[in-house]
């Protein structure tokens, strides 16, 4: 198994950005416009649409503050069964972002892609987070015709 990782300071409480991450409000900000979202509940699903086609994720687990884990239960192959891993830390004035999405069974071309668009979405989280503005689909960067 093979996994992305990132790792990204924002400047702001670990606080707020666990709230970006379990809120439908949140979630669009940053990563799709069209959200739907029973991410602050334990085995809560959030649903994820993109252009291109979506995801639809269990809660695992929240830890405020801490962590956010998720489990892809609908969405392309290679994501079904994967984990997206949010593990918060805060230093000095900063939140520290240690993002995993885990459990990809080998490293194809999609997982390239998807490692890209996960850097950029992590800096619209952070953009939103700082400045109030994110850039999620569609407003994000397009990075190749899978978009």
């Amino acid at each position: 198994m093979v996994d992305i990782l990132h790792r990204v300071g924002i400047r702001s409480s670990a606080a707020e950005v666990y709230e970006a991450l379990t809120t439908a409000e949140g979630l669009a900000g940053w990563w799709t416009t069209n959200t739907q979202s029973d991410g602050d509940n334990l085995g809560g699903l959030l649903q994820f649409r993109f252009s291109a086609g979506g995801f639809d994720m269990k809660v695992l687990e929240l830890d405020p503050g801490k962590r956010v884990l998720w489990e892809v239960v609908d969405g392309p192959e290679e994501w079904i069964g994967t984990q997206v891993d949010w593990g918060l830390d805060q230093a000095d004035d900063y939140a520290v972002v240690l993002f995993k999405h885990q459990g990809w069974k080998e490293p194809v071309e999609f997982m390239h892609h998807c490692s890209t668009k996960w850097a950029l979405y992590l800096m619209s989280l952070k953009s939103l987070i700082e400045t109030g503005k994110g850039a999620p689909d569609p407003h994000d960067v397009k990075i190749d015709n899978w978009d």
